[in-house]
C-alpha cells in the first residue's frame, strides 16, 4: 500500500452529506486514509465553503434538503472549476 500523505500534500474534501451517521463514517473513514476532510450537511453550506477555500474533492450526496446535489455540483463548477466532483 501506500505511503500515508504529509499534511502539505493531503488531498482536501468537502463532503456534503445529510444523514448525520453516513456523514461521520464517510468523514471518518476519509480521515483515516489520510485526507483533509470539512463536512456539512447540506449543499447550500457548502457553497460558503467552497467560495472561501480550495478543496480538490467535493463528495455530494444527491438528495438533500434546499440543494440537492446536482445543483450543487453546478455551482461547484462556477466557484470553484478546479475542484473535482
Amino acid at each position: 500500500m501506500g505511503a500515508r500523505m504529509t499534511d502539505a500534500a493531503r488531498a482536501r474534501i468537502l463532503l456534503a452529506e445529510d444523514d448525520g451517521a453516513m456523514r461521520t463514517y464517510l468523514e471518518r473513514a476519509l480521515h483515516n486514509a489520510g485526507f483533509a476532510v470539512d463536512s456539512v450537511d447540506r449543499g447550500t453550506s457548502a457553497l460558503p465553503l467552497l467560495e472561501r477555500a480550495h478543496y480538490d474533492l467535493l463528495l455530494s450526496d444527491i438528495v438533500m434538503p434546499e440543494m440537492d446535489g446536482i445543483e450543487l455540483a453546478q455551482k461547484c463548477n462556477e466557484i470553484s472549476p478546479d475542484t473535482k466532483v
